[in-house]
């Protein structure tokens, strides 16, 4: 048996069934984070020895009944942009290489709780700005099913922990598909949650009214376990909804007959792989045979969300990151002469070109004279994006797309061309602009055996409709059984 082949929901019963302890579940992917991380290079701070320890005080406690929680003792691996008390958050960035947090994110206390062990801090584009991974400080995190690949961003170091088997599951966050497109490019399942409903608190921000926590799971299941320990209102954040807890592994039913499913056109037009498209269309017929009815229609904002996006999400990010300055907790240039020089070279040599280059377009759609033609036009943008999706949801109660226009590229072949990098993201970004839920699961593989993802979007607070529907697809394709990463084999 390979203990970290096997979902968290079989880790959990192997425990209750006495097969294994949470001492050799650790230990096993302690073992293969040793094994396997110099290949991947998923972590940017490995918490193996931490872990052990944890694991052994866990499981003394359980034996002896003081803990009884059904999540005591399974590791799980955490994006390094949520703060983790006492242990580094670096945002993959030289800006905050050695910043030590003095408090926990919510949703990092909340797997406190659960006295889940943290195996250490994933690898992710610098400051979540990017979808390849590529742009981390630290180092360039690959693809488990191909070395010379990337595993998508900016959650990169979070979607190539799970499906390489050195972590079970993991968090990660979404701005603009950054669960999502690296689920598809690693053939693990990526779910974005609706805005509010997991707590941003914790989350070093990019573009606060974009941001959202979420999980990547090797399974639909595991996603539903997880989103049910994070989600939920939190006061320390005023955007976290309050609602009724919802128990949203109940939802997955194995049943889609008579769902309505919409496929809009336009994600399968110019620009979209022949083989991801194939690959979709099979995704459809595989729906109709169980039941849920397709119809194709028009969702004419993908062209528009995409600029829409770029522009909010950098005019917040120009805000957000102005904290970053040299004086308090950040990088600081070694030599300066005043104050103005501090600023000035610490954040030149601290952030990354990317982030840069977001920081200035975001500080020019908000200057003076272009406010109104950028920011405010955005804005509006994103009212249109949201009606069109309120419409067609009047009709559907579940949308069908690609995750990716494609599957995982070489590393290298983007990162020297920003444009062809952000529009990686087209598929992806609407689903934040209107502020939805999203999930991505793998629903095949291309010629070379790389992963394509299958993104299914529902209107807000529909996560028990998008969690069934891709459940009941993934009860019907197996992929984790036909499929393995090179990794794997």
């Amino acid at each position: 048996m390979n203990i970290t082949e096997l979902t968290v929901h079989e880790l959990q019963e192997k425990i209750k069934n006495k097969e294994l302890t949470i001492t050799d579940i650790t230990k096993a992917y302690v073992d293969r984070i040793k094994e396997k991380e110099e290949d991947v290079q998923a972590f940017v701070t490995p918490l193996t020895q931490e872990a052990m320890k944890q694991a052994q005080e866990i499981q003394e406690k359980v034996e002896k009944g003081e803990i009884k929680g059904e999540l005591a003792g399974i590791p799980i691996g955490i994006k390094d942009n949520l703060c983790t008390k006492g242990i580094k958050t670096t945002c993959s960035s030289k800006m905050l290489e050695n910043f030590i947090a003095p408090y926990d994110a919510t949703v990092v206390e909340k797997i406190n709780q659960e006295n889940m062990i943290d195996l250490g801090k994933l690898n992710m584009d610098e400051f979540a700005m990017g979808s390849s991974t590529e742009h981390s400080y630290f180092k360039k995190t690959r693809n488990p099913w191909n070395l010379n690949k990337v595993p998508g961003g900016s959650s990169g170091g979070s979607a190539a922990a799970v499906a390489a088997g050195l972590v079970p599951w993991a968090l990660g966050s979404d701005t603009g598909g950054s669960i999502r497109q690296p689920a598809s490019f690693c053939g693990v399942v990526g779910l974005k949650p609706t805005y509010g409903a997991v707590s941003r608190y914790g989350l070093v921000a990019f573009a606060s009214s974009l941001d959202q926590v979420g999980p990547i799971t090797k399974d639909v299941t595991d996603a539903a376990m997880l989103l049910n320990i994070i989600a939920g209102h939190d006061k320390k954040d005023t955007t976290s909804i309050e609602k009724e807890k919802v128990d949203y592994t109940l939802s997955l039913k194995n049943d889609v007959k008579g769902l309505k499913i919409g496929v809009p056109k336009e994600f399968f037009g110019e620009g979209i792989n022949e083989e991801v498209k194939a690959s979709l269309q099979k995704a459809i017929e595989t729906y109709k045979q169980l039941g849920a009815e397709i119809e194709e229609f028009s969702l004419d904002v993908s062209q528009y969300a995409l600029a829409a996006y770029y522009i909010i999400a950098c005019a917040e990010a120009s805000s957000n990151l102005g904290r970053f300055d040299g004086i308090r907790y950040t990088y600081r240039t070694p030599e300066f002469k005043n104050l103005k020089e501090i600023y000035k070279k610490s954040r030149s040599e601290g952030f990354g070109e990317e982030v840069k280059r977001r920081i200035i377009l975001g500080t020019y759609v908000l200057s003076s004279g272009y406010y109104d033609a950028y920011y405010k036009k955005g804005q509006q943008v994103r009212t249109l994006v949201m009606n069109e999706f309120n419409k067609a949801f009047e009709k559907y109660d579940v949308i069908l797309t690609p995750t990716s226009p494609t599957v995982a590229f070489d590393i290298g072949s983007k990162s020297n061309n920003p444009l062809e990098m952000y529009l990686a993201d087209i598929c992806t970004v609407s689903v934040n602009v209107a502020g939805l839920p999203g999930i991505s699961i793998p629903c095949g593989v291309d010629k070379e055996g790389m992963p394509i993802g299958m993104q299914l979007i529902g209107k807000k607070f529909s996560e028990e409709t998008i969690l069934n529907a891709a459940y009941t697809f993934e009860q019907a394709i197996k992929f984790r059984e036909n499929y393995k990463p090179t990794f794997m084999r």
